[in-house]
Protein backbone atom coordinates (compact mmCIF):
# COMPACT_ATOMS: atom_id res chain seq x y z
CA UNK A 1 0.00 0.00 0.00
CA UNK A 2 1.66 2.99 -0.76
CA UNK A 3 0.04 6.41 0.72
CA UNK A 4 0.60 10.53 -0.36
CA UNK A 5 0.28 12.61 2.93
CA UNK A 6 -0.51 15.90 2.79
CA UNK A 7 0.71 18.45 6.24
CA UNK A 8 -0.64 22.08 5.80
CA UNK A 9 -1.58 22.51 9.55
CA UNK A 10 1.79 24.17 10.47
CA UNK A 11 4.10 26.74 9.12
CA UNK A 12 6.12 24.02 8.36
CA UNK A 13 4.45 21.89 6.08
CA UNK A 14 5.18 19.59 3.33
CA UNK A 15 4.07 16.16 1.63
CA UNK A 16 5.55 12.73 2.30
CA UNK A 17 5.09 9.35 0.31
CA UNK A 18 5.34 6.39 2.36
CA UNK A 19 4.06 2.64 2.10
CA UNK A 20 3.88 -0.42 4.79
CA UNK A 21 7.57 -1.05 5.04
CA UNK A 22 8.92 2.72 5.70
CA UNK A 23 9.22 6.23 4.25
CA UNK A 24 9.67 6.48 0.45
CA UNK A 25 10.13 10.33 0.41
CA UNK A 26 9.43 13.77 2.22
CA UNK A 27 9.92 16.93 1.42
CA UNK A 28 9.20 20.53 4.25
CA UNK A 29 8.60 23.60 3.25
CA UNK A 30 9.01 26.74 5.89
CA UNK A 31 5.74 28.28 4.57
CA UNK A 32 6.71 31.90 4.70
CA UNK A 33 3.59 32.35 1.96
CA UNK A 34 0.57 30.36 1.47
CA UNK A 35 0.49 26.78 1.25
CA UNK A 36 -1.47 26.78 -2.41
CA UNK A 37 1.14 28.47 -3.66
CA UNK A 38 4.43 25.40 -3.74
CA UNK A 39 2.21 22.41 -2.21
CA UNK A 40 1.03 20.89 -5.87
CA UNK A 41 4.65 21.47 -7.11
CA UNK A 42 5.98 19.48 -3.71
CA UNK A 43 3.82 16.72 -4.79
CA UNK A 44 5.01 16.47 -8.21
CA UNK A 45 8.53 16.54 -7.72
CA UNK A 46 7.71 13.95 -4.49
CA UNK A 47 6.33 11.64 -7.44
CA UNK A 48 8.94 12.37 -9.89
CA UNK A 49 11.96 11.90 -7.52
CA UNK A 50 10.01 8.11 -6.61
CA UNK A 51 10.13 7.27 -10.12
CA UNK A 52 5.45 7.26 -9.15
CA UNK A 53 2.53 8.47 -10.41
CA UNK A 54 -0.65 9.38 -9.28
CA UNK A 55 -2.17 6.14 -10.34
CA UNK A 56 0.78 4.34 -8.06
CA UNK A 57 -0.58 6.19 -4.87
CA UNK A 58 -3.46 4.04 -3.39
CA UNK A 59 -4.62 6.07 -0.71
CA UNK A 60 -4.30 9.78 0.50
CA UNK A 61 -4.11 11.04 3.77
CA UNK A 62 -3.99 14.92 4.94
CA UNK A 63 -3.70 15.93 8.31
CA UNK A 64 -7.36 17.21 9.65
CA UNK A 65 -6.31 19.52 12.42
CA UNK A 66 -6.40 21.70 14.61
CA UNK A 67 -4.20 24.22 12.72
CA UNK A 68 -4.03 26.84 10.99
CA UNK A 69 -7.24 27.68 8.91
CA UNK A 70 -6.55 28.48 6.31
CA UNK A 71 -3.88 25.62 5.95
CA UNK A 72 -5.96 23.36 7.12
CA UNK A 73 -8.59 24.02 4.02
CA UNK A 74 -5.67 24.34 1.11
CA UNK A 75 -4.88 20.76 2.39
CA UNK A 76 -8.03 19.17 2.62
CA UNK A 77 -9.06 21.08 -1.11
CA UNK A 78 -5.98 19.47 -2.51
CA UNK A 79 -6.27 16.16 -0.78
CA UNK A 80 -10.21 15.99 -1.65
CA UNK A 81 -9.16 17.20 -5.71
CA UNK A 82 -6.59 13.83 -5.64
CA UNK A 83 -9.04 11.89 -4.64
CA UNK A 84 -12.09 12.92 -6.66
CA UNK A 85 -9.21 12.78 -9.63
CA UNK A 86 -7.75 9.13 -9.09
CA UNK A 87 -10.76 7.21 -7.40
CA UNK A 88 -8.73 6.37 -4.53
CA UNK A 89 -9.34 7.04 -0.69
CA UNK A 90 -9.20 9.51 1.99
CA UNK A 91 -7.78 9.03 5.54
CA UNK A 92 -7.99 12.09 7.82
CA UNK A 93 -4.87 11.97 10.27
CA UNK A 94 -5.35 13.66 13.49
CA UNK A 95 -2.68 17.01 13.52
CA UNK A 96 -1.71 16.36 17.28
CA UNK A 97 -1.68 13.14 17.44
CA UNK A 98 0.59 12.44 14.61
CA UNK A 99 3.39 14.98 15.99
CA UNK A 100 2.87 12.88 19.42
CA UNK A 101 4.42 10.34 17.19
CA UNK A 102 7.46 12.23 17.56
CA UNK A 103 8.16 10.87 21.07
CA UNK A 104 7.26 7.04 20.35
CA UNK A 105 8.10 4.77 23.64
CA UNK A 106 8.31 8.35 25.67
CA UNK A 107 8.00 7.12 29.20
CA UNK A 108 6.83 10.77 30.36
CA UNK A 109 3.08 11.93 28.50
CA UNK A 110 3.45 14.04 25.48
CA UNK A 111 1.93 17.62 25.07
CA UNK A 112 1.50 19.16 21.72
CA UNK A 113 0.67 22.46 21.58
CA UNK A 114 0.26 24.97 18.21
CA UNK A 115 -0.43 28.90 18.69
CA UNK A 116 -4.34 29.32 18.86
CA UNK A 117 -3.20 33.32 19.28
CA UNK A 118 -5.85 35.16 21.84
CA UNK A 119 -3.37 33.63 24.78
CA UNK A 120 -4.44 29.78 23.88
CA UNK A 121 -2.67 26.85 22.25
CA UNK A 122 -4.60 24.22 20.00
CA UNK A 123 -3.10 21.23 22.52
CA UNK A 124 -3.68 17.63 23.45
CA UNK A 125 -1.79 15.04 25.98
CA UNK A 126 -0.77 11.74 24.64
CA UNK A 127 0.79 9.25 26.94
CA UNK A 128 2.57 6.08 25.22
CA UNK A 129 0.51 2.49 25.92
CA UNK A 130 0.88 -0.65 23.90
CA UNK A 131 2.72 0.53 21.07
CA UNK A 132 0.31 4.07 20.59
CA UNK A 133 -0.90 6.74 21.91
CA UNK A 134 -3.67 7.79 23.67
CA UNK A 135 -5.24 10.89 25.14
CA UNK A 136 -4.89 12.16 28.58
CA UNK A 137 -6.23 15.12 27.62
CA UNK A 138 -8.69 15.53 24.47
CA UNK A 139 -7.89 18.15 21.34
CA UNK A 140 -8.75 21.65 22.90
CA UNK A 141 -8.42 25.20 22.52
CA UNK A 142 -7.26 26.74 26.08
CA UNK A 143 -4.74 28.69 28.30
CA UNK A 144 -1.57 26.61 27.94
CA UNK A 145 -0.84 26.55 32.12
CA UNK A 146 -4.60 25.06 32.11
CA UNK A 147 -3.74 21.51 30.33
CA UNK A 148 -1.85 20.50 33.53
CA UNK A 149 -4.19 20.41 36.27
CA UNK A 150 -4.73 16.47 36.60
CA UNK A 151 -1.53 15.60 35.36
CA UNK A 152 1.10 15.37 38.06
CA UNK A 153 4.33 14.06 36.59
CA UNK A 154 6.89 15.39 34.27
CA UNK A 155 5.61 16.31 30.46
CA UNK A 156 7.37 16.59 27.40
CA UNK A 157 6.27 19.71 25.25
CA UNK A 158 6.49 19.85 21.78
CA UNK A 159 4.97 22.26 19.10
CA UNK A 160 5.38 26.33 17.87
CA UNK A 161 2.79 26.84 21.61
CA UNK A 162 5.95 25.70 23.61
CA UNK A 163 8.00 28.08 22.20
CA UNK A 164 5.69 31.04 22.25
CA UNK A 165 4.37 30.27 25.89
CA UNK A 166 7.83 28.44 27.51
CA UNK A 167 7.79 31.32 30.20
CA UNK A 168 4.06 30.42 31.08
CA UNK A 169 4.72 26.99 30.90
CA UNK A 170 7.82 27.34 33.45
CA UNK A 171 6.07 29.19 35.73
CA UNK A 172 2.67 26.00 35.67
CA UNK A 173 5.31 23.00 35.82
CA UNK A 174 8.83 24.34 36.97
CA UNK A 175 11.34 21.28 36.75
CA UNK A 176 8.24 19.11 35.57
CA UNK A 177 8.81 20.80 31.71
CA UNK A 178 10.75 19.21 29.96
CA UNK A 179 10.81 20.84 26.35
CA UNK A 180 11.93 18.86 23.20
CA UNK A 181 14.85 19.24 21.25
CA UNK A 182 14.37 21.39 18.14
CA UNK A 183 14.74 18.84 15.72
CA UNK A 184 11.56 17.39 17.56
CA UNK A 185 9.47 20.69 17.88
CA UNK A 186 7.70 20.44 14.40
CA UNK A 187 5.43 18.09 12.81
CA UNK A 188 6.68 15.79 9.89
CA UNK A 189 4.47 14.95 6.57
CA UNK A 190 6.24 11.54 7.08
CA UNK A 191 4.31 11.14 10.66
CA UNK A 192 0.80 11.74 9.05
CA UNK A 193 1.73 9.32 6.31
CA UNK A 194 2.11 6.42 8.62
CA UNK A 195 -0.38 7.14 11.29
CA UNK A 196 -2.64 7.38 7.78
CA UNK A 197 -1.14 4.08 6.68
CA UNK A 198 -2.49 2.25 10.01
CA UNK A 199 -5.78 3.77 9.99
CA UNK A 200 -6.14 3.39 6.25
CA UNK A 201 -5.08 -0.94 7.16
CA UNK A 202 -8.02 -0.13 9.41
CA UNK A 203 -10.25 0.90 6.96
CA UNK A 204 -11.06 4.24 8.54
CA UNK A 205 -11.70 6.16 5.28
CA UNK A 206 -13.17 9.23 5.11
CA UNK A 207 -15.55 9.90 2.55
CA UNK A 208 -14.21 12.92 0.04
CA UNK A 209 -17.60 14.81 0.04
CA UNK A 210 -17.90 15.07 3.74
CA UNK A 211 -14.46 15.34 5.14
CA UNK A 212 -14.11 18.51 6.75
CA UNK A 213 -11.02 19.78 8.97
CA UNK A 214 -11.31 19.87 12.83
CA UNK A 215 -11.00 23.40 14.10
CA UNK A 216 -11.69 22.95 17.21
CA UNK A 217 -13.31 26.51 17.67
CA UNK A 218 -14.54 29.26 15.33
CA UNK A 219 -11.86 31.50 13.13
CA UNK A 220 -11.84 35.27 13.78
CA UNK A 221 -13.69 36.16 10.82
CA UNK A 222 -16.93 33.49 11.98
CA UNK A 223 -16.21 35.33 15.68
CA UNK A 224 -16.74 39.18 14.41
CA UNK A 225 -19.45 38.03 12.20
CA UNK A 226 -21.72 35.81 14.93
CA UNK A 227 -21.24 39.36 16.71
CA UNK A 228 -22.59 41.37 14.15
CA UNK A 229 -26.05 39.10 14.02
Amino acid sequence: MKILAIETSTMLGGAAIADDKGLIAETRLNVKSTHSERLMTVIDQLLRQSALTLSSIDVFAVSAGPGSFTGLRIGLGTAKGLCYATGKPLVMTPTLEAFAWNFPYCRHPVCVMLDARRGEVYAAVFRWENNGFIRLVPETATRPEELFNAIDSPVVLAGEGAYIYRDRLLAALGEKALFAPVVSMVLSPANVAMLGIVKALRQEFTEPVAAEPFYIRKSEAEVIWSKRQ
